[in-house]
């Protein structure tokens, strides 16, 4: 068997709000209190090719949906050695406003998506403004154009990308998503996106509220747990305590990017 190249993988903070326990678990807390979201990126590089996964939002839909953005995330690539123009492949996890956004400014990439998000998102539960809330038109009409133009391709379950990086659809938050694991030095690491928005959305078994189907949600952190070696293995999506528990690749990128390819600190 073929050794699996190691990929470098970070994360990159792009934006941030302000939340309270209760508006990240379906049902409420009980002890209610200040739970503020962090919004990622992610970039896995190869020792032959790198992938991004995800490209967050714009400065005009964070002042729109009344988020802090920090710094654009495609320009933040550059931070960690990719150039914008020449990246050439793009994992969309999922079609949310806060994954999709910034897709135009990568005219070289490729985008790799389930077909089930597509479908979703120009589909029949759109109707319903519960539901279409977490979409930006705009980004959905442009995914559309982009598979016109030959520029995405399509996925109908597990699939191995390259040798080191696998998709993993596990719907629930949207009919689509889908989780991203990558090959790196301390073995498989799992980004989670959105299948579990906090560690502790997974730790307890309570979703995220926006949901299409709270069952799929729940399967979604088993699914996690059987794709990585172990909960350290496992980055949720929008967790400030990322932050945290990973180690900044310089001292300059310290809160802006951690390197996921190395041991956290807990």
């Amino acid at each position: 068997m073929t050794d699996l190249p190691n990929y470098e993988l970070y994360a990159i903070k792009y934006a941030s709000r302000a939340g309270k326990r209760s508006e990240n678990f379906i049902g409420g807390d009980s002890h209610d209190g200040p739970m503020p979201m962090a919004y990622y990126v992610w970039v896995a590089i190869g020792p032959e090719r790198s992938y991004v996964i995800d490209t967050g939002f714009t400065a005009e839909i964070a002042a729109k949906r009344k988020r802090d953005h920090l710094r654009c995330p495609v320009d933040s690539l550059k931070l960690v050695g990719l150039d914008p123009a020449k990246v050439t492949d793009v994992i969309l996890t999922h079609l949310h406003y806060d994954h999709v956004g910034n897709f135009d400014k990568l005219p070289a990439a490729t985008f790799h998506l389930q077909e089930t998000e597509m479908h979703y998102a120009v589909g029949r539960y759109m109707r319903y403004k519960k539901l279409q809330h977490s979409y930006e038109i705009e980004d959905v009409v442009g995914m559309v154009r982009a598979n016109y133009a030959g520029r995405v391709l399509f996925y109908d379950g597990v699939a191995e990308l390259a040798p080191g990086i696998t998709l993993h659809p596990a719907p629930g938050h949207s009919a689509g998503l889908q989780f991203v694991r990558v090959h790196t030095k301390r073995g498989w690491v799992v980004v989670a996106s959105d299948v579990t928005h906090f560690y502790e959305n997974m730790e307890t078994y309570r979703p995220y509220v926006t949901a299409f189907h709270i069952g799929c949600m729940l399967e979604g952190f088993d699914k996690l747990r059987a794709a990585a070696p172990s909960p350290q293995h496992i980055v949720p999506g929008h967790d400030p305590l990322v932050m945290e528990r990973y180690k900044a690749p310089r001292p300059d990128l310290e809160g802006i990017v951690v390197r996921l390819d190395e041991a956290p600190n807990a």
